[in-house]
């Protein structure tokens, strides 16, 4: 959630016509209920831009309220050249740091978190801008009906750059805390690295933004310009865990689950075509609108790519080469020379090991468990991968839906989960250590290295899915 926030949030200097020292305040909607705040403001001094842009939000996930504050600092040339940015992430108390450094054509990185610091470089990628320098990309965007524009917006957040194409719409009426006003829309696509996220803007003539929204797990989040006042008055709860659950129209027994079920799945509302992944265990046929998904327990050998190199490697969220993790996975699986034995014994491992089962961590590194062990799913999922990198497996971290016969007083629902994929005797193979194990009541939306960027796809689809039926391939009169 607070990936797509930021997300929103950065397509503000992509149209603002920000004076040379101005501050603007926006309150943030899900689902039409405050959630929090979010503050912009640009200064010029000596030649140099300074734009901050601080988000601050919290909402309830099925029962247990969440924190978040996203602030980011980025300074830039008169005209647009980037040369520093700071951004800062707090999430349940968790706090990421990423400072950057432009010179000569390469970004020096300094990330500090709870697992450390880590300081590396990289090439600062062809043409990609900070916020002056898509503020004046922008102000070059005539606007007339269906004329397109691209930028290439780089996200310190994410150290990634963002192509991201804006098309002019209808001039229409817009309601807001403000009163009416007529408005140009503005549609606007980010593409990350193939997943697509849209979201819609509504600007005046000078340029300033007064609306941004984006649908996002099934409902739609929304930022409204209004007084500091307004941004800042107390919020709405608001569960967004109620808008992500798929009903299943029965029970599903766990004999059913423990081999194949066949899912019948058709889109909800608007939006891009459903698109799930085929994997060793999920096989995926398309039927008009929807799709037939189906899940087998044990993984198949033959389908799906084999690992890539990146799947065996370190990164800042699967922490693989550290001291205190390398030592955990060789513990854990003293003795036991078979990497599935393995990877059986470290997810066992994992389940016993965070034992403080809950919802209110939201994202954390595999150091950061190991050094606090709490969190729900993507946290057992996100340290049993890390430890299957440890002892040289290749592992994929996954995000989808998983059956549960009750959760959040819902009976017989599908529910946002995440576990992880071991690449085991020549197949990926899942395994779970938030539950029993992997079965058939697992459906994968999306695969990555750990990194929640990555999950954009299966963001799309949550709250966007309904299951018409299930069928068990063992009794197939079940249905």
């Amino acid at each position: 959630m607070l990936r797509l926030l930021v997300t929103l949030a950065l397509a503000l200097p992509l149209l603002a016509q920000a004076k040379p020292a101005e501050e603007l305040w926006y309150s943030v909607l899900l689902d039409g209920r405050k959630i929090g705040s979010f503050e912009f403001s640009r200064t010029v001094q000596d030649d140099e831009v300074t734009t901050r842009q601080l988000l601050d939000i919290e909402f309830d996930r099925a029962g247990t309220i969440i924190a978040m504050k996203s602030h980011e600092t980025s300074r830039e040339t008169i005209d647009g050249q980037p040369l520093a940015f700071t951004s800062i992430s707090q999430l349940s108390g968790n706090e990421n740091r990423v400072d950057g450094r432009l010179e000569d054509k390469t970004l020096h990185v300094r990330v500090d978190n709870a697992a450390g610091v880590q300081e590396r470089q990289m090439p600062w990628p062809k043409d990609a801008l900070l916020a002056e320098g898509l503020r004046l990309s922008g102000l070059r965007m005539p606007l007339k009906l269906g004329q397109e524009h691209t930028d290439l917006s780089f996200q310190p957040s994410s150290l990634a750059a963002v192509k991201v194409t804006s098309t002019v719409g209808e001039r229409e009426p817009v309601s807001l805390p403000s009163g009416r006003k007529s408005l140009y829309r503005i549609e606007q696509v980010f593409d990350f690295s193939g997943t697509l996220v849209r979201n819609s803007a509504w600007i005046d003539r000078e340029r300033d933004v007064y609306k941004l929204t984006m649908p996002a797990l099934g409902v739609d989040l929304t930022l409204l310009e209004c007084s500091e006042t307004c941004a800042t008055a107390p919020n709405q709860s608001s569960d967004v865990f109620k808008h992500t659950l798929m009903q299943a129209p029965r029970a599903l027994r766990r004999e059913e689950t423990s081999t194949r079920l066949r899912y019948t799945i058709a889109p909800v509302g608007e939006g891009a075509p459903l698109e799930f992944p085929t994997t060793s265990e999920q096989s995926v046929e398309r039927n008009g609108e929807s799709l037939i998904v189906e899940v087998y327990r044990q993984a198949r050998s033959g389908i799906g790519e084999p690992p890539e190199p990146a799947d065996y490697e370190a990164n800042d969220w699967l922490q693989s080469d550290a001291p205190e993790i390398v030592a955990m996975a060789r513990g854990a699986t003293f003795g036991i020379e078979n990497n599935a034995a393995r990877m059986q014994a470290l997810e066992t491992f994992v389940r016993g090991f965070i034992t403080d089962k809950t919802l209110g961590v939201g994202y954390a590194s595999a150091l950061q468990i190991v050094r606090k062990p709490e969190g729900d799913c993507t946290e057992h999922a996100v340290l049993l991968a890390t430890l299957g990198r440890a002892l040289g497996i290749a592992t994929r971290v996954v995000d989808g839906l998983a059956y549960s016969d009750y959760f959040a007083s819902q009976r017989n629902v599908f529910v946002p989960h995440a576990w992880m994929q071991a690449w085991v005797d020549g197949r990926w193979q899942s395994y779970d250590a938030a539950l029993a194990g992997f079965d058939a009541g697992h459906i994968a939306f999306s695969s990555g290295d750990g990194d929640p960027w990555r999950f954009y796809n299966g963001l799309d689809l949550l709250g966007r899915t309904k299951l018409l039926s299930v069928e068990s391939m063992d009794n197939p009169t079940r249905q």
